[in-house]
């Protein structure tokens, strides 16, 4: 093997392994049951404007069934509202609910902390170091 090859399946297995482990504490952290996929498209609707479910299917790079689980998850939860597009009845749009942004202060005030000792741990001048090269890793994957 290569030392390019070697490097990019260290650079991927890490990547991979810190997700998982990162997913398992935010899960840990999370109030009432709440999921990782429900706080980030909480946290997406809370920027304001509506969305359609294929919107963030897209923004999220999901399928769209798997969209529309997770937004009925949180319509049964009242964090969300979702109406009819009155331009185009074929289209659903959704939006926060206040009880969906109370939610997603909640879920941030219980995350904040871990984030900010792991920043803390890590140094501040590290994360910044990392950023750029994790942000152009995503870009690069997105353009597919």
């Amino acid at each position: 093997m290569s030392d390019a090859n070697g490097l990019a399946i260290s650079l991927f297995s890490e990547l991979l392994t810190a997700d998982q482990l990162l997913r398992a504490r935010l899960t840990k952290v999370l109030p009432n049951r709440m999921e990782i996929s429900h706080f980030s498209v909480l946290n997406t609707l809370s920027r304001g404007g509506e969305k359609t479910p294929a919107q963030l299917a897209k923004a999220f790079h999901v399928t769209r069934g798997a969209m529309t689980n997770t937004l009925s998850k949180l319509e049964m939860a009242g964090y969300v509202h979702i109406r009819p597009d009155w331009d185009d009845a074929r289209r659903k749009l959704v939006s926060i609910s206040p009880a969906g942004k109370s939610a997603r202060e909640a879920a941030l005030a219980a995350i904040t902390p871990m984030i900010q000792e792991m920043v803390g741990e890590l140094g501040e001048a590290n994360v910044r170091a990392a950023l750029p090269v994790i942000r152009e890793l995503r870009v690069r994957l997105e353009e597919g």
